[in-house]
């Protein structure tokens, strides 16, 4: 796909969870009332013994297939998940066996979630552009419906499961532009798996706690405080979205089209009217997959030039913000 971009293809899960079967569970949220509040009417969620791991190869495949390339063509592997098979050792190890990538390819994960396709860019960039790769195969898979409390609606009505392939080669990196980062720590515990790594150990015993709101979980489970990630994306996205056209040597006006992190419908129209950006220029798409973390903006990206709103000779701005505290942005210059 992507004959004026790069080449991306998106793999979801065949489970579908919808707002009706997710009402039926919490009765004081029926399924128009989950709508509005997130946009969402329906998410993939992957089977008991799926993982992120094999949406990405599937992705993977579908993209070699779309641009007409095979694993033999790949010379680095960078996988974003925050849901990796193991530990140790790295999945983008696993992943170039299993997609027939040569051994000497370099392939390593990086933790990110929903700043992670951003972040990813600019280090596919990187290797392009300083020879040492000429084919990056860049992927985002996320399953957080494995961290999340069947009770938790604050976070199973919003995320869903996914995984996108993105090949950066030689063409693609010059389409990208400069970027701008940022990162507050301060923040990590309003986004966060407490346990299961060396501080705190997974707890079998973990006891089940019910919040004000009569969301459910244990500290095995992923953890949202959605205020506060909706405030902090409301006070860095204006500075970020000024820094990063200034550093491209663009204004506002000058973006075509606007492709951000699909966190939620609210937080997208309350962000998109603080900042003043025309409906017309802002892509929103998210009602039947859900918050896909580190994949919403190449699913995104896929479906705006599917339906005709991305189109060759636009200059789109791509921003991830989320888990980390952590947020990214640069402009895509067809």
């Amino acid at each position: 796909m992507g004959k004026f971009f790069m080449h991306i293809s998106y793999e979801l899960p065949s489970n579908i969870i919808t707002n009706d079967k997710l009402s039926a569970l919490y009765p004081e949220w029926p399924p128009e009332k989950i709508l509005s509040k997130t946009g969402i009417a329906s998410r993939y969620v992957a089977g008991e013994n799926e993982t992120a791991v094999d949406l990405a190869e599937k992705a993977a495949r579908k993209l070699f297939s779309d641009v007409g390339i095979s694993g033999t063509d790949i010379d680095f592997v960078l996988l974003c998940t925050q849901s990796p098979d193991y530990k140790l050792p790295s999945s983008a190890c696993i992943l170039q066996d299993r997609l027939g990538i040569p051994t000497s390819t370099g392939a390593l994960d990086f933790n990110l979630g929903c700043s992670g396709f951003v972040y990813g860019l600019s280090l596919s960039k990187g290797l392009v552009v300083s020879g040492a790769a000429k084919n990056v195969l860049l992927l985002t898979a996320e399953t957080y419906s494995k961290y999340i409390h069947p009770m938790d609606k604050s976070v199973r009505t919003i995320f869903g499961d996914g995984a996108a392939a993105t090949l950066v080669d030689e063409a693609a990196a010059k389409s990208i532009g400069v970027f701008t980062f940022g990162t507050d720590g301060r923040g990590a515990e309003k986004l966060m798996v407490k346990t299961g790594g060396a501080r705190f150990p997974f707890d079998p015993n973990a006891v089940e706690e019910e919040d004000a709101f009569g969301n459910r979980r244990t500290v095995n489970n992923v953890f949202m405080s959605g205020p506060d990630i909706f405030n902090f994306t409301l006070e860095i996205v204006p500075k970020t979205m000024d820094d990063v056209c200034a550093k491209n040597g663009l204004t506002r006006d000058e973006i075509d089209l606007f492709v951000f992190h699909q966190a939620n419908k609210f937080m997208l129209d309350t962000i998109r009217k603080v900042n003043l950006i025309p409906r017309a220029k802002f892509y929103v798409d998210l009602e039947d997959t859900g918050n896909t973390v580190s994949s919403t903006i190449p699913i995104a990206l896929v479906r705006a030039q599917v339906k005709g709103v991305l189109k060759p000779g636009m200059k789109v701005m791509v921003m991830g913000f989320g888990v980390g505290l952590s947020w990214g942005a640069t402009v895509l210059k067809f």
